[in-house]
């Protein structure tokens, strides 16, 4: 029984010591009162759980290079919705529409995501109705 407890203890020490990444919600990190639109070069996708990131490079007026994350649904919401993360080639050159993080960082929650030849895509973690980031009413973008 003591090595069952002493195990049980270990075993709790150890999850508690692992690093974890908390959910978060849209008005936590992002302000609806900051639309941003963003053109740039696709330099890198995660899509790891709770969002996926899509990464670009985007020029200043200045001619300086800035990466911005844009943060996006879940990679399984983004499947249900028929995206793969084959549909984002690395080097395209895109827009993004969302809204930009809270501080000023270079991150931005997406809403869409738009190629030069005209495909679009929505980026958003949401389909909920009232959710800054859901799909405009009318099916989909």
């Amino acid at each position: 029984m003591k090595t069952r407890s002493v195990s049980m203890l270990a075993g709790a020490i150890l999850l508690a010591a692992l690093p974890l990444q908390a959910h978060h919600s849209f008005a936590a990190e992002f302000d609806v009162n900051q639309p941003v639109s963003l053109r740039g070069t696709l330099t890198r996708m995660e899509w790891f759980n709770p969002h996926g990131w899509i990464y670009i490079d985007v020029k200043g007026p200045d001619g300086k290079v800035t990466n911005w994350g844009i943060e996006a649904g879940a990679p399984t919401t983004l499947l249900r919705r028929g995206l793969r993360k084959t549909d984002f080639p690395i080097g395209s050159e895109v827009v993004v529409e969302g809204y930009r993080a809270k501080g000023g960082a270079p991150r931005a929650s997406g809403k869409t995501l738009t190629f030069t030849d005209g495909r679009n895509f929505f980026l958003g973690a949401s389909d909920s109705p009232g959710d800054p980031s859901s799909p405009p009413s009318g099916g989909q973008p």
